[in-house]
């Protein structure tokens, strides 16, 4: 007998994004949606519509492109909201207007500030307006783990009546337990006298890191769409982990009893592409995609995993697409090992692409190291592999520096094909690098927050420098890797600046 499906519902391109710093431009968005239909997901949220021109736009390019799985625009209980869904997903395939309102009375004092009733009468007006454009409605009842069990139960079942074909019960602040969550939708479930017209849907944030589990709960209980992001993704603490709930649903069927439509070995290609895109890494002891989740340095563990796998390990690296074996890339590497581990990381790229520009900067890298790894790769793909023309491009950097001297930078971009040159001196070498880059882009961007990391082995280890920028009310993460610090800080200013016209454009 076949296990009953758990739909998974990707909302990294919506709430996700959400993150600080994480905005992601319309090109960026796409990319990510062509990769989650490759994952399987069986929803996309594309974006919130009624947001801003650019989220409209997105969600517009996003249903054009993407076939397979259903697209949904968020909005609110407001009719120009769904307007603005109707417009956005006009191309899709496979359409769906969610929209939502808070139930909660922290929700309804101080956020709609008005009464359970009036709070009712939008939520079933809004899903009957957007049900004369889109037979599939999602509804989301926001805050529903604060929100009085008799009268979430009316909201359900009005909405339903209404149209709603899903019904979201969120945990939008993570307050709720496995427990008591998986009991509360137990009791709608047996309660709402309608509710089996409707799949019940969740959406766990992860603010007790409880996320995952409680999601797992509500499915137990009846929930049969999970709700969630790559790697986690989303304010706060973020969302319960793509990554997590389906693993976890696989390699527990014995507990669970649950299948997923997702194709497992895209996950890690997935998760690295999200990673490199948003600007936010992954923690090395993250579950399922992380650094370390398939790593052993105790001497016992290697040994016993050597002779068998399944005494240290529940997952093989194989099943979310890591190669059971690893290519050591080395200066002796052919283009085709390369080629190959770069698909593995998720870049697409031809023979030609290869030949030309690659693996002539793959040689630069390997001549400096004794190992390439993965970062170096990724690093490579988001340098001079695959330059923009509307983006600015670092050609050289010369930077003086010392305790007896006015730190000096010399810097020469480009940008379609333009070169510009300018000197600068700073309280420092990258202070002087920042400021004779906004000579040239006239960009008024203020710095808030600089880390360093190496992200790979050895004496020629990369450095990573990430950034965090702001720009009147917006901000956005942007990141540079090179084995020379002061060349990895003008990257990853750069790359802000391009995000920014990105956003811009």
């Amino acid at each position: 007998m076949k296990n009953e499906k758990i739909f998974i519902f990707d909302t990294t391109l919506r709430d996700g994004e959400q993150v600080p710093g994480a905005s992601l431009t319309k090109a960026e968005k796409l990319e990510i949606a062509i990769q989650l239909e490759k994952l399987n997901v069986d929803m996309i949220e594309g974006g919130f519509p009624a947001s801003s021109p650019g989220d409209l736009e997105s969600v517009q390019e996003i249903s054009k492109a993407v076939k397979k799985p259903i697209i949904a625009g968020l909005c609110r209980a407001v009719k120009k909201d769904v307007d603005a869904c109707v417009i956005a997903l006009k191309k899709a395939k496979r359409p769906r207007i969610h929209t939502f309102i808070g139930t909660s009375p922290q929700h309804v004092k101080f956020i709609t500030r008005t009464t359970n009733e009036e709070v009712l009468r939008r939520a079933v007006e809004s899903v009957k307006y957007a049900k004369t454009f889109c037979d599939d409605v999602e509804f989301s009842a926001m805050d529903a783990t604060r929100t009085g069990f008799d009268y979430l139960c009316k909201v359900v079942e009005e909405v339903i009546k209404a149209g709603a074909t899903t019904v979201d019960i969120p945990d939008s602040v993570g307050y709720t337990t496995p427990e008591e969550f998986g009991a509360l939708i137990k009791k709608l479930m047996n309660t709402v006298p309608n509710i089996n017209k409707a799949i019940i849907a969740v959406h766990c944030h992860n603010d007790l890191g409880m996320a995952t589990a409680n999601s797992l709960a509500a499915a137990m209980n009846g929930a049969r769409q999970i709700e969630c992001t790559i790697n986690g993704l989303g304010e706060r603490a973020g969302n319960a982990a793509l990554e997590e709930v389906v693993m976890a649903l696989r390699t527990r069927a014995d507990i669970y009893g649950f299948d997923t439509n997702i194709k497992t070995e895209e996950i890690y290609k997935t998760s690295k592409m999200v990673s490199r895109l948003t600007g936010m890494p992954v923690q090395p002891n993250k579950s399922v995609v992380g650094a370390n989740a398939f790593a052993h340095a105790s001497g016992i563990h290697q040994d016993a995993i050597l002779k068998n796998e399944s005494t240290f390990g529940i997952m093989t690296p194989s099943t979310i697409g890591i190669p059971g074996h690893e290519l050591i890339l080395t200066s002796r590497s052919g283009r085709h090992a390369i080629s190959h581990r770069l698909a593995d990381l998720g870049f697409k790229v031809s023979d030609a692409e290869m030949a030309a520009k690659l693996y002539p900067k793959f040689l630069q890298i390997a001549d400096k190291k004794k190992e390439v790894f993965d970062e170096d790769l990724i690093a490579m793909m988001e340098g001079e592999g695959r330059k923009g023309k509307e983006t600015y491009h670092l050609e050289s950097i010369y930077s003086a520096t010392g305790s007896k001297i006015i730190p000096t930078t010399t810097i020469e971009i480009s940008k379609a094909g333009k070169m510009y040159t300018q000197a600068s001196t700073g309280d420092g070498p990258v202070d002087a690098t920042y400021k004779a880059i906004n000579a040239i882009v006239k960009a008024d961007l203020k710095l808030v927050d600089y880390q360093i990391k190496s992200i790979t082995k050895g004496e020629e280890a990369q450095g990573e420098v990430t950034i965090r920028v702001r720009k009147g009310d917006k901000e956005i993460t942007a990141r540079g890797v090179s084995t020379d610090i002061i060349e990895a800080s003008a990257k990853a200013y750069l790359n802000a600046v391009g995000k920014f016209e990105g956003k811009k454009k």
